[in-house]
């Protein structure tokens, strides 16, 4: 059964390049089932809501106007691509935020996956001014893909970042759905799919406050729990030995790293979709390796996950 037959894709406004679209069509064409593609343009200019001497049926109108030139120009794209046999709908709206426009949709039309070109986040700005990926990882109920120029060979590599320090409960559903989401898309792509797990290094500031400290041992013990820990996990899911890589360090470090020794077309990872001040200034592991990837980013939330931006009519816990 295919994962995803129902693709929202978010088009970049004023870009010929749409990376985002050419993807869903490449999804759209490995499926075996038919897929229904939607096309979503949110576009807003304040000087439209600032002009005091129109009225608001006139404002209203000149949105309007600027909301049908749009979607000439979403046929225009269109026209450039080969969509034979593929359901593709087109939705432009005005607002003024997009991550909230998208959400509303994907909850509308129950979305299975959404699909968006991203680029290099400035670092300070991304603190300041929360990037609509950002946004969208946190929030976004389904599975959010997030675009590069890296191309979707055959036969080609798919890593997948799992947890295997933690026994709860939580974690190890995550790991079987990332796991079971990645076998999904190897078959779509008939591609190879490769774990990868990060481990702390020995923190420096124990070895100067306890001398008898045995830094070594210390990390031995470390890597020999996550190595014992990621058997398991791939005896679990059939996963060959060589195709599962242990390394120390951080998280938003390893996984850039694996991936580009590999040469990955994919990187899968799980968001908890944290909020408040500890995204702000900490992040989700999602969010600091987006800028270091030069592949795709799938980010996907546990079961369970309750977006803040749900309707009232869905239920929360």
């Amino acid at each position: 059964m295919d994962r995803y037959t129902n693709i929202l894709v978010a088009i970049a406004a004023e870009q010929e390049e749409q990376p985002a679209l050419s993807r869903a069509i490449l999804i759209a064409r490995k499926s075996a089932s038919p897929v229904k593609l939607t096309l979503f343009l949110a576009i807003y200019d304040l000087s439209y809501e600032m002009t005091s001497m129109l009225s608001s049926d006139e404002r209203q109108a000149m949105r309007s106007g600027v909301v049908k030139q749009r979607e000439e120009w979403l046929e225009s794209l269109l026209a450039e691509q080969d969509t034979t046999h593929i359901d593709i709908q087109r939705h432009v709206v005005w607002h003024n935020r997009p991550y909230e426009a998208l959400i509303g949709k994907v909850f509308d039309d129950n979305h299975d996956l959404l699909v968006k070109a991203t680029h290099m986040h400035d670092k300070l700005g991304s603190v300041i001014f929360t990037p609509t990926d950002w946004h969208l990882l946190r929030k976004c109920p389904c599975p959010v893909l997030l675009v590069k120029e890296h191309g979707w060979p055959e036969n080609g590599k798919i890593l997948t970042a799992v947890n295997v320090s933690s026994d709860n409960e939580a974690h190890i559903d995550l790991n079987d759905k990332l796991i079971s989401e990645s076998n999904a898309i190897a078959s779509l792509l008939n591609a190879e799919v490769h774990l990868v797990n990060a481990y702390p290094a020995t923190p420096v500031n124990i070895t100067v406050e306890l001398p008898e400290f045995d830094p070594s041992s210390y990390t031995d013990a470390v890597r020999g729990h996550h190595l014992l820990t990621m058997k398991t996990l791939r005896q679990k899911h059939s996963i060959n030995d060589d195709l599962t890589h242990v390394e120390e360090g951080l998280p938003e470090d390893v996984i850039p790293e694996v991936a580009k020794k590999l040469d990955a077309e994919l990187v899968i990872l799980g968001t908890t979709g944290r909020s408040g001040l500890s995204a702000v200034f900490i992040g989700n592991t999602a969010e600091h390796t987006i800028d270091q990837l030069d592949c795709d980013l799938l980010a996907i939330k546990p079961d369970g996950y309750v977006s803040p931006l749900a309707p009232a009519s869905v239920e929360r816990d």
